[in-house]
């Protein structure tokens, strides 16, 4: 095989209660990418459709974390990468780590496979921090692993894959607005008081057990966030009608995605799934803000080959 066409999902990170450490990966937005072998050796950026994104591989986050594995594999051959931009950069959806993800995924598939999921998030969490000035991973495991993963460790890299209950399905709005990660991220307290601490982590676990279990109503009561989303929710305009409205309307829970501006619902079933999406555009429309909304199951696959 001497060139692949490949669909890297949206992902959302935190889910609440797991600021960088739990993440969930989409079925209905994404990046497409093709990547090629060529008898020029090096990683070269050839099209990024959709928006204005540097060429130059040492200043994109695929064309950075594709030298991470060229690097480590030392091939006699060479890569071209086209990038077909679905994710806006900023939207809170994992824009830049579906591009890390998705060109270190169809270089390993040209190569012949030769490394592992957890060696993918390592070289794809090199492109990430171009784009947030730290490496992560909370957005690029789910991309790769598919369905819901928990960020055991950084150092050394330990993912945990989650079960994922079958009707879970995902509502995201996304206002047309641009949260950059490092600036959301200046917003967080050194500290937090013990009690928070106490809450965050009991919710953590106890969401990790009703997916474990497909306890809805224990998933319901653990998507809670009492550490990060009081800073944050400020920067996104409307964000506690929207999340009441979804609530009210049979959400499991809300919350924002990964940084902003982006707002995810979690919906037991697609039609309670439709009936939020539908009530949160009706609320949204009378905002001035543009704004999208998607509807999702979670994507135990992770990015497919199309």
């Amino acid at each position: 095989m001497n060139e692949i066409k490949l669909f890297s999902p949206a992902t959302v990170a935190n889910v609440s209660c797991g600021f960088d450490v739990l993440g969930f990966c989409l079925d209905t937005i994404g990046d497409e990418m093709i990547i090629r072998k060529t008898d020029k050796k090096g990683i070269h950026i050839t099209k990024v459709a959709g928006f204005d994104l540097p060429l130059q591989t040492e200043l994109n986050v695929a064309g950075v974390s594709a030298i991470a594995i060229y690097d480590a594999a030392q091939p006699d051959f060479g890569f071209e990468i086209e990038i077909y931009k679905n994710i806006k950069p900023g939207s809170g959806v994992g824009s830049s780590s579906a591009s890390a993800s998705g060109s270190v995924f169809g270089i390993n598939e040209l190569l012949g496979r030769p490394y592992s999921n957890l060696e993918l998030v390592k070289f794809a969490m090199k492109g990430e921090a171009l784009a947030s000035q730290s490496e992560h991973a909370d957005n690029i495991a789910p991309g790769i692993y598919g369905g819901f993963t928990l960020v055991k460790s950084i150092s050394p890299l330990e993912i945990l894959e989650l079960p994922c209950p079958d009707d879970l399905y995902a509502v995201i709005l996304h206002p047309q607005i641009e949260i950059k990660t490092a600036d959301a991220r200046a917003l967080l307290p050194k500290e937090i008081p013990l009690q928070d601490a106490i809450t965050q982590w009991s919710n953590v676990g106890s969401l990790v057990h009703a997916l474990h279990t497909n306890d809805y109503q224990l998933l319901s009561r653990s998507l809670n966030d009492v550490v990060i989303e009081p800073h944050r929710c400020a920067l996104i305009p409307g964000f506690n009608d929207v999340k009441n409205t979804a609530i009210g309307n049979g959400a499991l829970g809300c919350g924002i995605s990964g940084s902003g501006p982006s707002i995810f619902s979690i919906c037991k079933g697609e039609s309670t799934a439709k009936s939020v999406a539908a009530t949160i555009e009706i609320l949204y429309s009378k905002t001035e803000i543009p704004f999208e909304i998607y509807i999702s199951k979670i994507n135990t696959q992770g990015i497919k080959i199309l």
